[in-house]
């Protein structure tokens, strides 16, 4: 159903018809007075003329690794003498996009493109950089250690550019001491680069290559946090509150040769480097700005002048700007306006934070599906309504554009929110039977939906009451402040005899459902106890993609029909207390009724469910209890040892304890030894807390069974489809390959 507000986009191609379109006027005429069987037939042949068609034009572009297509490049590499590297990993896995994407990693398109330019280049140090970027997609810098050795100068020939002693005076020196950008002077360190052992760095023949994990995500014109617990004048940039580093926005179009400065590669920005490249990092277009209307006579859209903006420590609050100044802390992520000019209408903070990967709410590109079946947004979709919310749209509110949509009433429809902005109101959303809804957000922006107590006698969610045969998508948002609540049609039947049980569904995909409703400045959640998802009498299947959420509660008051499906699928589920229900029911007394399918997730809090159809490649931080042990398996998992699970099969640390029996055969000795091992592979994160940049990464000090004890020898947890143990593999032969003669290379993680 179509209104003046809401959009219906067409339901076929527009080729379909061409076919059809070249017969006789009358021919048209009389199939349409027999409802176009003609037409219907024609189109089943032209769909196949398109396929053959596009076929035949691709085949041209095949010819060329810029055009080729994903499977073509492995054959365009084996003209060219490329080899790929062996120890990388396994060439293949289920899954066609899976399979595609491990093939992109094996084989990166720009490796081969630029092939024979590396072997004209090799030798050159410069050579390495580009290499980690075109093989393994990390942005680089390549260090020749020989120059960072002290020793006396030449008084006939200086070098200048080698490392000098230390002067504690130099705080922007000190800050950059044994990182990539060091300039001090070493003593050597006689201990190989590339030792499989204890690693060295200052030494003559070492090169040593840092590469960068994490990425940068930007935020653009969000509303700033007042952090009103120290002062009206003290603001955060992220809208939760916390502190958090600010990152570098990198540069792009680096050429070939050109040397990688720390403007090109996504790491915290450091107060002294903001001092003295305040012009290069701090703009509209830059790494980090800040409006505020109103205040010192600035409209909405001139930002915060440069001049204006003071570097400063504020990790106390300790320092007052004077007044028409703002003081910026970058290491921190806080800003403070002066006391007696406080910003009347708001301020607005465009910024990038550090993170693995693109998941949860975020501007990263992600692809936007229908709301009626899962068709991608370059396919043809079937007609639906859109209500577009944002300040230049018909709605500005999600309030309103719910009421247009009870008011029309359509079977399919989208609300979408075009702006990077935060949405303060109750959200209730009614279903009818076989309605679909979708709340998401438009490509590459980041709304946050604030939940607060709007009511004193109920609880305030963004509550949600399912139809029979309904569906529910929640698609690029960030909810804090409570929980969202889904609620079922009851027990009674549905009245479409031909609908099944758990017609209905929930799809919450690349969405944030803030674990524990909120943090604090230290990144500790704000109400460890409460989930961030209730179900209550959901007769439907509930499906989470490339999200973040914290606990999960199902609440079911009859058993009589069979457990609901629950999925989850690149995601992570943090109960925040190691002891807490992840997945459970209110109250932790009993498994929660369902049964659950979790592939490439990470899960902190224990998961209590009625079964487990499948987990694969996943990480269970705490214990995994079914009730029914008898459905399903675990592959390719670590799971605590003494939990309650269905059929494991090369899960952790089974495997460990299972190769110390067979190894060990004094009783004594085969209980430390196995005390020892369980405790070697247990998991180990850089950060468990939500809101810090390396959140869920596992930490390099983590045991090789967990880094790359995925069945396609990936890492195992949320982060698996990042192939980084294939990259290190591929980006290390390489390096050797390429490599100064005589020269020893190595990989240094800078983040």
């Amino acid at each position: 159903m179509t209104t003046s507000t809401a959009t219906t986009f067409p339901s076929t191609d527009p080729r379909i018809d061409r076919l059809y379109k070249l017969l006789p006027s009358i021919y048209r005429i009389r199939d349409a007075e027999q409802n176009y069987p003609l037409q219907a037939l024609l189109r089943v042949i032209a769909e196949q003329v398109n396929v053959v068609e596009d076929d035949i034009l691709q085949l041209y572009d095949n010819w060329f690794i810029e055009t080729a297509q994903p499977w073509a490049v492995p054959y365009i590499a084996d003209l060219i003498g490329y080899t790929p590297v062996s120890t990388a990993g396994l060439t293949s896995v289920r899954g066609t996009k899976r399979t595609q994407a491990l093939a992109e990693i094996l084989v990166p398109r720009r490796e081969v493109a630029n092939t024979i330019r590396y072997r004209r280049r090799k030798g050159t140090l410069l050579l390495l950089e580009d290499l980690a970027y075109d093989v393994a997609g990390w942005p680089a810098r390549a260090v020749e250690f020989l120059k960072h050795l002290g020793w006396n100068q030449n008084i006939d020939h200086p070098h200048m550019e080698r490392g000098h002693t230390v002067d504690v005076r130099l705080l922007r020196e000190l800050e950059r001491l044994n990182g990539p950008f060091d300039r001090m002077a070493h003593t050597v360190d006689i201990r190989r680069i590339d030792s499989a052992r204890t690693v060295g760095r200052t030494n003559i023949p070492s090169v040593g290559v840092f590469v960068w994990r994490l990425g940068s995500y930007s935020v653009t014109r969000c509303p700033a946090y007042c952090a009103e617990e120290a002062g009206p004048h003290c603001m955060t940039f992220s809208l939760l509150g916390q502190d958090a580093p600010l990152f570098i926005d990198p540069k792009e179009g680096q050429t070939p040769g050109e040397v990688t400065t720390e403007l090109n590669v996504p790491i915290a920005i450091r107060r002294t480097e903001f001092l003295e490249q305040k012009a290069d990092l701090y703009g509209a277009d830059k790494s980090v700005c800040i409006w505020a209307e109103g205040w010192n006579g600035l409209d909405a859209d001139t930002p915060v002048p440069i001049d204006w903006i003071v570097p400063a420590d504020l990790s106390g609050w300790q320092y007052v700007p004077w007044p028409k100044t703002v003081a910026l802390d970058p290491h921190t992520g806080r800003f403070a306006f002066p006391p007696s000019q406080l910003p009347k209408k708001g301020c607005r903070v465009t910024y990038h934070y550090g993170f693995s990967a693109g998941i949860g709410g975020g501007e990263y590109d992600r692809p936007i599906f229908n709301p009626a079946q899962r068709v991608a947004a370059d396919s043809t979709p079937p007609p639906f309504s859109l209500y577009r919310v944002g300040r230049d749209q018909t709605f500005h509110r999600i309030g309103d554009a719910l009421d247009q949509w009870k008011k029309d009433a359509p079977v399919d429809a989208v609300i979408e929110l075009t702006d990077t902005t935060v949405y303060v109101e109750p959200i209730y959303v009614t279903l009818n039977e076989g309605q679909t809804l979708q709340l998401r957000a438009a490509n590459r922006t980041r709304p946050v939906i604030r939940l607060l107590d709007w009511q004193s006698d109920l609880p305030d969610a963004l509550s949600v009451t399912m139809g029979h045969g309904s569906r529910f998508t929640l698609d690029g948002l960030l909810i804090t402040g409570r929980a969202v609540q889904i609620t079922g049609a009851g027990d009674e039947p549905p009245q479409n005899a031909a609908l099944p049980e758990c017609s209905a569904e929930v799809v919450i995909r690349h969405c944030t459902l803030v674990p524990g409703w909120g943090i604090d400045c230290d990144c500790n959640a704000k109400r460890p106890a409460e989930p961030s998802l209730e179900l209550y009498n959901v007769r439907a299947r509930v499906r989470v993609e490339h999200s973040i959420l914290g606990a999960i509660q199902v609440n079911e008051n009859s058993v009589t029909y069979d457990p609901i499906p629950m999925k989850l699928t690149d995601s992570i589920l943090d109960a925040v207390n190691p002891q807490g229900r992840a997945i459970g029911v209110p109250g932790g007394d009993g498994p929660a009724y369902a049964v659950l399918t979790i592939q490439r997730c990470t899960a902190f809090g224990i998961v209590d469910v009625h079964a487990i159809q499948l987990a694969e490649n996943s990480i269970f931080n705490s214990c995994v209890n079914v009730a029914r042990r008898q459905l399903g398996c675990m592959r390719f998992c670590y799971v605590p040892a003494g939990c309650r699970t269905p059929r494991r099969y090369h899960c952790k640390p089974d495997g460990v304890i299972q190769q110390v029996k067979a190894e060990q055969s004094n009783l004594a000795l085969q209980a430390a030894d196995i005390a020892a091992e369980k405790l070697r592979v247990q998991p180990q994160f850089t950060s468990t807390h939500y809101g810090s940049p390396t959140y869920a990464q596992l930490a390099l000090t983590c045991a090789p069974e967990i880094l790359a004890g995925a069945d396609d020898e990936s890492e195992m947890g949320a982060f698996h489809d990042l192939f980084q143990p294939q990259r290190r593999a591929n980006l290390q032969a390489r390096l050797e390959q390429f490599t100064p003669a005589g020269m020893d290379v190595g990989i240094i993680w800078g983040n």
